[in-house]
Parts: C-alpha cells; structure tokens; sequence
C-alpha cells in the first residue's frame, strides 16, 4: 500500500486536515507548519489527491460560478481571474449558466446541482431581483458576489453609475451636447451593470440641462452586431448625434463599424466612448472606462477562500468593494466642430 496522507500527518505530527490544508496552499496555517508537512511529503514522496483531500476535510474541493453568460468577453474574464485563484489552491470550478436562452420550466434549479457538490458559490452579477438568487442564498454556504450587490454578502464592484458618468461627462467637456445612448435594455435584465449606467447617463444629462431625445436611445444587447444595428439607427435620424455613449465597448466596437460603412469617422464626425477597456479596444482606438475585470474575478476567489478557512458560511462582517475605473482617451472621440 502507498503512501496515505495519515502517514504523512503522523510523520510531522500535525491532522490530515491541517496536510491537507497545507499542500493545498489554504490560508490558517502557520508558515513553519506549511514548510514542515511540505519537507514531510517530498520525503515520503506524497501528493495528495482530490479524493484524499476531500476526505479528510469534508469537503468537495469544488467551488460553484453561477452567471447568466459564459462566453461573453466580461463574464469569461471575470471567471477566467477567479479561476487563477482557484487553480493555485487546488480547487475546480462547475460552472452553472442561469442565462435567459435556458427555459424557466425545463432546466434544472441551480440549487439542485449545487447542493452537496461545492463548498461555496461565486455569483456573477445577478440583480438582487433574479429568481435564482434567493434559493441560492437560502443553501447558507459561503459565498461571495462580482458585480451585484445583496445585503450580508461580500461584493466586488465597480462604481457602474460613476463609471457612466465620467464617461458622458468627458463627451460634454469636448463640447457635445447631442449625445446618443446605446444601452443593454433587454439584455441587461440579468446585467446588474444596464440600469446603474443609465442612471450615470441621464444624472450627467440633468446636470448639464442638455435634452435627452428618446430618438437617440437605442438598445445594443451588449454585443457588437446590436451596437452597429443601433448605431445605423441613430444615423438614420434626421438630426443624427455628434456623440454616443455606448455601455460596452462591444456594442461602441460596433458602433464604430456603423460609422466606417457610412464613410464616417469615429472622433472626427461623431465622438465614440465605451465601457470596459475590452483587449480589442486600442486596436479599434476607442475611448473608454478601463474597469479592473479579472481583478474582480481574483479579489472575489480570494475573498471566498478566506471565507472557506474559516468556521461561518456566511462573513459576518460583510462589504461592498469598489474597484477603481479609469478613463483612457484614444482616436474615437475628439471636440465638437463648432464652425
């Protein structure tokens, strides 16, 4: 028979949890401890395994991603930086899509699969209003939130209306005034971000007693080909925008597109600003709002893990942490030709 963990616990005198903990690389153990079960275990030639692992600390060794998408640039970045964390200590990710595409009556409730197959929950930026979040809530497991906020829980956020804000506000100081919106609107229903964009749109709008025409409010769904679509309705109005915000930098990459099929320039004849700082955006020159978004993703694991390593499913001293956004300036928006 090989090598067990129980043999490598007797040999550094410490329990098949605290080795467990220790190989694992999770927090609450002491630094001496974690060196000597490590020295242990390459003396004797030990790797622990999942099975090992799980039986010795009761646990799953899996963590739960709920999110309503997964190949979208945002929601993939976001798991792909919870994943980083998650790999290093040895945890696997079951991803559950609760998106609007899966039927209500048909799909299996995401509690069910969660039940007894993880040891805590990452929610990926469903609106406290989502059916899904209150039986998720009710499970009683640690659990941490990206992009959405609910009382007793800890999130991780950007500022989404100050982010809008400082997005219009930077069109108005180039002397715009007629500025369009492309919003998320039916797509952002399980987007926590779509209305508090908004809310930073019209705010900057009222303060600057600047008219917002519901003509220039179009929906872009969050993707490149409904930013185009909405961006060729915008120009086909009698009186186009000099200036559009859009919500995503997908929906501005297709806004841009819009533009160039029309021999328009972006920045020259009509100013484009996004969200995001999405990889592609240097390369299209977009102006945007760079939000940390595999930060969120890191700071959450790694906020989850903490939580596992300690004794309440819950964190008692729950907190909404805001990431800092960032206005990068490029080719896509220039001043309002007064002549």
């Amino acid at each position: 028979m090989g090598i067990t963990i129980r043999d490598v616990a007797a040999a550094a005198g410490v329990s098949t949890a605290t080795v467990s903990r220790a190989l694992r690389g999770l927090p609450n153990v002491d630094h001496a401890t974690r060196d000597r079960v490590k020295e242990v275990a390459a003396g004797l030639d030990f790797v622990i395994s999942p099975s090992a692992s799980r039986l010795a600390s009761g646990r799953t060794g899996s963590v739960a991603v709920v999110t309503p998408h997964i190949a979208r640039w945002f929601f993939s970045e976001v798991i792909a930086g919870a994943e980083s964390v998650m790999q290093h200590a040895d945890m696997d990710l079951l991803l559950m899509n609760v998106g609007e595409h899966q039927s209500r009556v048909s799909r299996i409730p995401p509690t069910a699969r969660i039940r007894r197959r993880v040891d805590g929950i990452l929610i990926v930026a469903l609106p406290p209003q989502d059916p899904d979040l209150e039986p998720i809530m009710n499970l009683g497991m640690p659990t941490v939130m990206i992009g959405g906020a609910t009382p007793g829980v800890n999130c991780f956020v950007i500022d989404d209306v100050a982010a809008a804000r400082k997005a219009t506000g930077y069109l108005v100081s180039l002397g715009h005034s007629r500025i369009a919106l492309i919003s998320g609107k039916s797509a952002a229903a399980r987007f926590t971000a779509g209305s508090q964009r908004e809310r930073g749109y019209r705010s900057v709008m009222a303060e600057f007693s600047l008219v917002e025409d519901p003509m220039l409010e179009v929906s872009g769904h969050f993707t490149i080909e409904g930013g185009e679509s909405g961006m060729d309705a915008l120009l086909n109005q009698s009186n186009p925008p000099t200036a559009v915000f859009a919500m995503s930098d997908e929906m501005a990459f297709g806004a841009i597109r819009s533009l160039r099929t029309h021999g328009l320039e972006p920045g020259r004849d009509v100013s484009i600003i996004g969200i995001d700082n999405h990889p592609m955006s240097s390369y299209f020159g977009l102006t945007t709002i760079a939000q940390p978004v595999a930060d969120l993703g890191k700071k959450a694991g790694e906020c989850l893990l903490e939580q596992l390593a300690g004794s309440d499913s819950l964190s008692s001293n729950a907190r909404v942490t805001q990431l800092p956004t960032e206005l990068i300036a490029r080719s896509s928006t220039g001043a309002k030709d007064f002549a």
